[in-house]
């Protein structure tokens, strides 16, 4: 009985909305503003080994300069920047010692000091340094006060001062692995013991027992532990330990700790993690950030940089202070630079291990849509800050966009892309493409409706915020879709007279699916934002007319708005279609939602019915609120609500990757988070993990979604949907503040 009278409701709220005179604007309420400040973008440089090297430890001297301890000797890096590897080589740069078997380096007031068979030395201080010692096969050392240094081989220990071995001694029945010194003590870990030596008094006291110790730090008044099996924490005074052993990190099994200006890091064999304030971890696991994922060695870089040291080279991550602006700068350039063919933009394929120069720019069935949205991210760019070169990009995607009508047969029918002649079997889905009557010209058919609504969208913000022949050329080209859609009975109709496969707003098709299934709702709302922005700038009456038709007659409005709580699987007697369509939560279609709301709340026919869109947009939006999609809390904020998760979408912002290359991503191995069981929604966990640590993805695929193998370093993403498009709405709706110094 509830939904009978729901219903009803409904039905009256559309005769009175469709006769009504538009309501007064209601006061906007005030919204949220992020004030962009620089903050601190973490990104990384990576140098490679050469094969058959083993690495074991890497520090940087005063001067800017690497030096990596190896089984070859002492490495350096050579060449290297963001996005293009460098790589470790010998250093021969001072030669005698290349001619030396130096088994470990270390740094003492910035400078490098060397442990080999014979003796501590140094090149700093005119060369003045250099103590002898009594051990061979000595490998570890820890530089002290008044340089003095303790160093060890694995079992006997010797204390150097004053230039002569002041100390002999050893760990018994433990093996030393490392040696730091901290506050006048050197502290000594082994195997199972951590012990300190007092170079005063020359002696050295076991403060813990344990088992399966790899590397330690002393950070504030404790000293970290790690192990195979997590970390440990010990007062640094009591010898006693504090609270329970650490083993909910992204992986336990312990390489490297290290206490970089206040911050633990710690090295895994599964990547380096950072311990951030609020008890969880900034994870660097992948080619993204590192040449490899075992750990060998972390230490202080250059400029707030960190050095994690891996079995396949050295990644140094760099944080860099930049704004949100200064990022849109570098995206802005990446677009232009790598991912513009024939004006859309496009994604690099075929590259060899994140090399650009060797890949190539692809054909994608999105096209025109990927091209829509950084077209109205351009678009929002140009009105901000009427930048020409905004314009340009502005035109070139114009150009694009409207050739996809022109270069196939069909009136008013955008095709998916275009190609030159000759490559159909070399292109995606080659079935799909045909000759076109432009000599030398292919088009790729089938065309789809998440192409359509982006069409509309982007053709609605340029007939909005652009003048003359933009305006112009956008109006004509919503009007020759439109008008295409409305002549063939609400179906986008192909070269063979057939509807397409997904191009279906017709009542026939979208309430043939129970109202549970997300295509009913999703082909609702898109259908009737795309007439309402053909209304809007044609004023042509047979957009209106049909809107409310289908609003009036067939339950649009009552589709479009149910509540997304209510969207699921279809039941068990459904067709076998609509149990497609609705196995699992559909991605695609929160993108074609909320590209379409623009259209859908700002092209109201009147202001009762822009009341019931912002509750729909709303409801939507809280749904989706554990993804902290930057592009749907951004889009939101269209309907003037002052809350719309602003924070997250700046998080969102600041989090995406600067490197969008598709490197293999793993977190299902992690620790630190808490899984989720099988669900609709295909949410894997309880919360969605930093962009920057998951798989690079557009607005269209699963926030939630974990790991990513399969062809590393082969394509790289263009920024000019991804994360151009909500930063430049978000400035355009007010919510950024342009840079601040």
């Amino acid at each position: 009985m509830k939904k009978v009278i729901h219903s009803l409701v409904l039905v009256l709220s559309i005769f009175l909305i469709s006769c009504s005179e538009p309501l007064q604007e209601k006061v906007a309420t005030t919204q949220p503003v992020y004030e962009d400040k620089p903050y601190l973008q973490d990104l990384s440089i990576k140098y490679y080994k050469p094969e058959g090297v083993e690495l074991s430890a890497a520090f940087v001297d005063r001067n800017g300069v690497i030096q990596v301890m190896s089984d070859k000797g002492i490495m350096r890096t050579h060449d290297g920047q963001f996005l293009y590897p460098g790589e470790l080589v010998l250093d021969k740069t001072y030669r005698p010692l290349t001619d030396m078997n130096i088994a470990a380096i270390d740094v003492l007031e910035n400078q490098f000091v060397y442990l080999d068979d014979e003796a501590v030395l140094s090149n700093a201080w005119a060369g003045k340094l250099l103590i002898h010692h009594n051990l061979p096969k000595a490998s570890l050392m820890a530089s002290g006060k008044d340089f003095e240094f303790l160093i060890s081989d694995g079992k006997s220990m010797e204390f150097l001062s004053d230039n002569t071995v002041a100390w002999t001694g050893d760990m018994k029945d433990d093996q030393v692995l490392a040696i730091k010194y901290d506050e006048n003590i050197f502290w000594v870990l082994g195997e199972s013991s951590l012990s300190t030596f007092d170079p005063v008094n020359k002696i050295i006291s076991k403060k813990v027992n344990g088992a399966g110790f790899t590397s330690f730090a002393i950070h504030d008044n404790k000293v970290v532990i790690g192990s195979s099996t997590g970390y440990i924490e010990v007062n640094k005074n009591t010898g006693k330990q504090i609270g329970d052993l650490h083993a909910r990190l992204p992986w336990t099994e312990i390489t490297a700790v290290e206490n970089i200006d206040g911050v633990l890091w710690f090295g895994s064999t599964k990547g380096a993690f950072m311990l951030r304030d609020d008890g969880k971890f900034n994870y660097y696991y992948g080619e993204r950030w590192l040449p490899g994922n075992i750990v060998k060695h972390i230490s202080k870089g250059e400029d707030n940089s960190v050095l994690i040291l891996t079995d396949a080279g050295l990644g140094e991550i760099v944080f860099k202070e930049m704004t949100l602006h200064d990022k849109a700068m570098y995206y802005e350039k990446q677009v232009r630079d790598r991912h513009i063919r024939l004006g859309f933009n496009a994604t690099l394929v075929n590259m060899e291990k994140g090399n650009f120069d060797t890949g190539r720019l692809s054909d994608s069935d999105n096209d025109g849509l990927w091209t829509t949205m950084y077209l109205a991210g351009e678009i929002f760019r140009y009105n901000v800050t009427q930048s020409e070169d905004a314009l340009e990009n502005c035109r070139e995607s114009l150009d694009a966009l409207e050739r996809l009508y022109s270069i196939n047969p069909v009136p008013g029918f955008p095709s998916r892309s275009f190609e030159r002649e000759g490559y159909i079997e070399r292109l995606h889905d080659p079935d799909r493409w045909q000759h076109s009557d432009e000599s030398g010209w292919d088009w790729k058919s089938t065309t789809s409706s998440d192409e359509a609504i982006g069409h509309i969208f982007a053709f609605g913000v340029m007939a909005e915020l652009m003048d003359g022949d933009f305006r112009s050329r956008a109006i004509t080209l919503i009007d020759t879709l439109m008008s295409h859609v409305v002549s063939n009975d609400m179906y986008m109709v192909d070269y063979d007279g057939k509807p397409t496969t997904w191009g279906r707003w017709n009542p026939e098709y979208v309430n043939a699916r129970p109202k549970m299934v997300g295509d009913r709702k999703i082909n609702a709302s898109n259908i009737v934002a795309m007439l309402q922005t053909a209304y809007h700038f044609t004023k042509k009456e047979k957009y209106k007319d049909k809107a409310f038709e289908l609003m009036n007659e067939h339950g649009y409005l009552e589709n479009l708005m149910r509540p997304m709580d209510q969207i699921g699987p279809a039941p068990e007697d459904a067709d076998d279609w609509s149990k497609m369509l609705s196995g699992s939560w559909n991605h695609s279609d929160d993108e074609m939602y909320f590209v379409g709301y623009w259209g859908l709340y700002k092209y109201a026919f009147n202001d009762s019915l822009k009341a019931m869109y912002k509750d729909a947009i709303i409801d939507h939006w809280e749904l989706e609120r554990p993804e902290k999609e930057g592009a749907w809390n951004i889009i939101t904020a269209l309907t003037g609500t002052p809350e719309f998760d602003l924070d997250e979408a700046v998080w969102y912002l600041q989090e995406h990757p600067m490197d969008l290359i598709e490197w293999d991503i793993m977190n299902s191995h992690r620790k630190d988070i808490e899984f989720l069981g099988p669900n609709f929604r295909n949410q894997t966990i309880a919360e969605v993990l930093p962009p920057d640590e998951r798989p690079v993805q557009r607005h269209n695929a699963n926030m939630f979604r974990l790991d990513r193998k399969s062809g590393n370093g082969t394509s790289e993403y263009s920024a000019g949907d991804i994360w151009l498009l909500p930063y430049w709405m978000g400035r355009y709706l007010g919510v950024i503040s342009e840079p601040t110094k």
